[in-house]
């Protein structure tokens, strides 16, 4: 982990808002199922970086559970890129984290990753927000491969929980 240095952009929690410019935006969601126990369960796994283990990324966190401030590291084999948590979502309706980049990540920008209830119909929507540009000379490189890989890790972020 990298303690005690600074996330590589300075809109820190932009993804709960209008995205910011300059930057490559992400927003997916899908129909994960319908009523509170669902929404519950799925809230629960999101928490537990259950998103991202689904999806088959390897985690390495501080902790079980994201919270404000945890230190994550995640990848696809040998890739490591290092995170911190800058927020969680702990509402009646919606649930989730956001982690931004630090140094020694690929990219630089921020991602959420939530779970919603609509009580209108009961549907549960897991939705991904991202806000990224490449910090590397080889993500820069690999441009067009970077973000085909960003399209198919949200679409199995989606389906995990």
């Amino acid at each position: 982990m990298v303690a005690g240095v600074d996330l590589t952009y300075p809109e820190v929690g932009a993804t709960r808002g209008p995205l910011p410019r300059g930057y490559q935006h992400v927003h997916a969601g899908a129909v994960i199922g319908h009523g509170r126990a669902r929404f519950e369960e799925a809230g629960d796994a999101v928490l537990h970086w259950g998103m991202q283990r689904g999806a088959g990324v390897l985690v390495h966190a501080d902790g079980d559970v994201a919270t404000v401030g945890a230190e994550v590291s995640v990848g696809l084999w040998p890739l490591r890129a290092p995170c911190r948590v800058v927020y969680v979502l702990e509402e009646d309706d919606r649930r989730g984290f956001a982690y931004g980049t630090l140094p020694g990540h690929p990219e630089t920008g921020e991602e959420l990753f939530a779970v919603r209830y609509d009580p209108a119909d009961g549907a549960v929507y897991a939705e991904v927000t991202a806000f990224a540009r490449h910090a590397t000379w080889w993500s820069k490189l690999g441009g067009p491969l970077t973000r085909l890989a960003q399209r198919i890790i949200t679409r199995r972020y989606l389906k995990a929980v």
